[in-house]
């Protein structure tokens, strides 16, 4: 962030009386705590979100056997509990 951006954060921050640290926490929190709406309203929209998270995240998904091993080895080494 610039000097600008940086000095208007540190003055909203001192009108709340909180260190700028805390108050990106508390805005960090805030944030956490919001619902994230998505309008997906086709299937266009649906496979854009899919693309975008995929490009975000990287790496592949394990597949369904994968998965299923791993489940299967947690239940036999701690129980379905």
């Amino acid at each position: 962030m610039d000097d600008a951006e940086r000095e208007r954060f540190a003055r909203e921050a001192r009108k709340e009386g909180l260190s700028l640290s805390a108050w990106f926490r508390k805005a960090a929190r805030e944030r956490v705590r919001r619902p994230v709406s998505l309008n997906l309203q086709t299937v266009e929209d649906l496979e854009a979100f899919f693309e975008e998270c995929a490009q975000r995240e990287g790496g592949t998904e394990p597949g369904w056997d994968e998965h299923l091993s791993v489940l299967q080895e947690s239940y036999r080494r701690d129980g379905p509990w």
